[in-house]
């Protein structure tokens, strides 16, 4: 295994100053408070134990709306309680002497009506065939039909991710990312697997990028770019997702950003797919691709340890590396992987919702030798 150096060794990423490159990724644990979408004391708990001195936590996706939710007990920031919730998570996180950004989330079609509030979900276009499944009160169902969403619906849209914003910027957070990947909203409207328009946001990929770089215009109304970051998934068919041209999309795309000066690009490898295991030793592809387009900083996610971090960054496909599930089992991450320590074993039964089992007890290292 490679000596793990560069990881350890400190990055300003847009105007956020860290002194390490091993962050914790966004990861969907449901266990906010039902009804409310609040985040509570167990989730308090949870982040706290994960926060590093100058290390980045990337929040688990945050529904910007009620129309934009899809999983029961994943957290909002559409109200005031939930403003008050991730405010005692963020100053928690600010006390250990970490970083926390919110990932703004919309799930787009990928949702049902018991959980948008009666109703139809929305994507770029209707009648692209998807069977995906939406956690409601009665568990795992599938998901309602979309709708397409109108063109004159898009301002309001804009309206409520620019209330997230202000209302992550009131909950302390030190910045923002736009989730669009893993083939919800913002994604449905890039990849032309489920963008079928005719409009001016279908067809080309210029129009097809339109509504992200709307949604992005909102944002940057509200934070400064130094503290904006984007999340996309390349070739990822999670979700029902595909496009004929991902190069030629994911391309544009990446360049296009670049007139932002955004904070990071952080890019999901195409060898993850959703809550599935990974094969070692695949190569990075897509953020070392896109690092010929996109010439701010890149975060890089999927199936990742220590040592292959350690060469994504020695050979300059990222600049830091993003972990999910090592995070979920070992709090003490980058002290594990700093000091070669043994991981704790993840458990992918209690990855989403469920109580503190497989969510706050898993132990940090001190724990594992007494």
């Amino acid at each position: 295994m490679t000596e793990t150096r560069k990881l350890f060794t400190p990055i300003t990423i847009g105007s956020i100053e860290l002194s390490h490159r091993v962050v914790m990724a966004p990861l969907t644990r449901m266990r906010a408070d039902v009804p409310g979408d609040v985040p509570n004391a167990l989730m308090l708990e949870y982040y706290t134990q994960r926060a590093s001195q100058g290390g980045l936590i990337i929040s688990e996706a945050t529904a910007i709306s009620i129309t934009g939710r899809g999983y029961l007990g994943a957290p909002g920031i559409y109200s005031d309680a939930q403003v008050a919730g991730w405010r005692r998570i963020t100053d928690a996180v600010h006390t250990k002497g970490g970083k926390i950004v919110l990932q703004l989330w919309h799930v787009g079609r990928t949702s049902h009506v018991d959980m948008t509030g009666g109703a139809l979900p929305v994507s770029a276009s209707e009648g692209v065939p998807y069977e995906g499944m939406a956690y409601t009160q009665d568990g795992w169902v599938p998901v309602t039909p979309n709708r397409a969403l109108k063109v004159e619906e898009i301002p309001t849209l804009l309206d409520e991710y620019r209330a997230a914003a202000r209302r992550a910027k009131e909950a302390g957070f030190d910045g923002v990312e736009l989730h669009a990947g893993n083939g919800y909203l913002l994604d449905q409207f890039l990849q032309n697997g489920t963008n079928r328009r005719t409009d001016q946001y279908g067809g080309s990929p210029e129009n097809r990028v339109r509504l992200l770089l709307e949604v992005l215009e909102q944002v940057l109304s509200v934070w400064s770019n130094e503290r904006v970051g984007v999340r996309i998934s390349p070739s990822s068919h999670f979700n029902g997702m595909s496009d004929t041209d991902p190069k030629l999309l994911f391309d544009y795309l990446a360049e296009t950003l670049n007139r932002f000066s955004l904070a990071y690009l952080h890019i999901i490898e195409p060898r993850v797919s959703g809550n599935t295991e990974v094969a070692e030793g695949l190569p990075v592809v897509a953020s070392r691709e896109l690092r010929k387009m996109f010439h701010g900083r890149i975060l890089s996610a999927g199936g990742f340890d220590g040592g292959s971090a350690e060469e994504a960054l020695q050979a300059d496909d990222a600049d830091a590396v993003v972990f999910g599930r090592f995070f979920i089992a070992n709090p003490d991450l980058p002290r594990r992987i700093q000091e070669g320590l043994p991981l704790n074993p993840y458990d992918r039964n209690t990855f989403y919702g469920g109580d503190a089992h497989g969510y706050i007890d898993y132990p940090v290292y001190e724990a594992v030798t007494v």
